[in-house]
């Protein structure tokens, strides 16, 4: 370049005759004429395309090959050595070099180039995606429920258990009140949550939980083409930038409620920056995309899975593989389950009989000890072999009264000791375990074991009307005759109040 330079100033600026510059250079007149007509050297330049003896023929091989190729697994691809090698089992002489520059070039031009979009008010796109979380000191993994809204580039993401029908209605519930309003196009990927079976390169037919979803809200859905993602990729964005910015470092928390606030409060703190571009921060876009929203219906979305069942003869429910119990007394009995993302509900006719936090595990028993304390009180005998009470914890005097109560009827009816202390454990089913304790305590102090005493000294206490007197372990008492009231009596009462006037 500084040559070039040189002769340049020669010719042009210094007036040197280009005969001199040609005998001081010893260049030819050509390239004299070049270097004069150009400012910089312009390189080589090919005139017409490099002939490929060899290759030309077996260009149109390599493009069946790679076009064979789309329907086949990543993993399971040619590689350029693999296809130089059926090329030489069908007769090609080259090396493998030049095949490699030829499956090079053929996969950069078949690179599919898309088309920039525009981003309209009140479109929105949802994904999920997946990240590591550390809960109560275990690692585990974890779904994230994204939507962003493409024109301001407002985002809600909510983390989950799984992916599944009850997170997928949640997330959207949330979504949707935490922007104040419906977007009226939501695009999708095609998730069997939403689908039941592609009919047609846009027609979906849609399963019935998420036509629900659209018939509450009403906003218009829009399906990826199959294989497809970038149809949606300001949301595919989001994703990877959620998992790199607010899951690194790995959250430490202690449950879902603590990391969904922690992403919510993320959430709310992005809504003041400002994109490349853009001339407006994102909470200021967000009213653009707020004015095109559709509103909120005035009832929320029952964001739940709703599923009949029937309890069994352990009077378990079983729901999403997992076995819940209900009161004995529902059992053999039809129930309705409510699977919602944080809970289950169990109800019988318009009674809610049972309510869970939800299990995420599969094939467990969640049993409450209460349920099933009305069939121990009929098996007083199973008290120590029951499998809901195993785990159940309670404090000392518990134990104490019952060693008391088992003590005093020992030698009448030693069942009815261990009956007697289940019926005190059933008043917890009006009371709380603190309040409970504390009047077995008082009991206690008195020497007062049965269950109508201790029924007395809670607060509020029971009405005295509520207790029956029983003859077991009181056998003197047995002889005790009282007659009827005779109504007589009180005519005479009256007559003398009379004269007494």
């Amino acid at each position: 370049m500084e040559e070039w330079l040189r002769i340049r100033q020669r010719v042009i600026v210094e007036g040197v005759s280009k005969r001199q510059v040609l005998r001081e250079t010893g260049i030819h007149w050509k390239t004299l004429e070049k270097i004069l007509g150009v400012s910089s050297p312009p390189g080589y330049q090919r005139v017409a395309p490099y002939r490929k003896p060899k290759m030309g023929a077996y260009l149109g091989r390599i493009e069946e090959i790679l076009e064979q190729d789309k329907q086949m697994p990543k993993k399971q691809r040619h590689t350029a050595k693999r296809i130089w090698e059926r090329l030489r089992e069908e007769g090609f002489g080259g090396g493998y070099t030049i095949v490699k520059d030829a499956v090079r070039e053929l996969r950069i031009r078949r690179q599919e180039v898309f088309m920039p979009l525009i981003h309209r008010p009140g479109e929105a796109q949802v994904d999920f995606g997946q990240a590591l979380v550390r809960m109560s000191g275990a690692l585990r993994k974890v779904s994230f429920f994204a939507m962003t809204l493409p024109h301001s580039d407002a985002f809600f993401i909510m983390a989950f258990d799984r992916e599944c029908t009850e997170t997928f209605w949640e997330g959207h519930v949330r979504a949707f009140e935490h922007f104040a309003g419906v977007p009226y196009r939501i695009a999708y990927d095609n998730t069997k949550i939403c689908i039941t079976k592609i009919t047609g390169k846009r027609r979906r037919d849609l399963t019935k939980g998420f036509l629900q979803l659209i018939s509450h809200y009403l906003f218009d859905p829009h399906f990826c083409l199959v294989r497809r993602a970038n149809e949606k990729g300001v949301v595919e964005g989001l994703v990877r930038f959620a998992r790199l910015n607010f899951f690194v470092p790995v959250p430490q928390v202690r449950d879902f409620a603590e990391l969904n606030a922690h992403l919510l409060t993320r959430c709310q703190e992005d809504l003041q920056r400002r994109l490349r571009g853009k001339s407006l921060i994102k909470a200021k876009l967000l009213l653009e995309d707020q004015a095109a929203f559709r509103k909120l219906p005035a009832a929320p979305f029952q964001a739940c899975r709703v599923q009949t069942g029937q309890a069994d003869s352990e009077s378990l429910v079983r729901f999403d593989t997992n076995d819940y119990s209900v009161p004995v007394e529902y059992a053999h009995h039809p129930v309705l389950i409510k699977g919602y993302a944080d809970s289950v509900e169990i109800g019988y006719g318009p009674k809610i009989v049972a309510r869970y936090p939800r299990c995420w595990e599969r094939e467990k028993q969640i049993l409450d000890p209460m349920h099933y304390l009305p069939l121990a009180e009929r098996k007083p005998g199973s008290l120590d072999y029951a499998r809901p009470l195993e785990e159940w914890v309670l404090p000392a005097p518990f134990g104490l009264l019952r060693r008391r109560l088992e003590e005093e009827y020992r030698p009448t009816d030693p069942g009815e000791g261990t009956r007697e202390y289940i019926r005190v454990l059933r008043l917890l089913e009006r009371v709380s375990l603190g309040e409970l304790t504390n009047a077995i305590e008082q009991a206690l102090r008195m020497r007062c074991h049965s269950r109508d005493a201790i029924a007395q000294f809670l607060v509020p206490a029971e009405p005295w009307e509520a207790t029956s007197f029983k003859l077991d372990g009181h056998p003197h008492l047995r002889h005790v005759k009282i007659h009827p009231n005779d109504p007589k009596v009180y005519g005479s009462l009256q007559a003398v109040a009379g004269g007494v006037q």
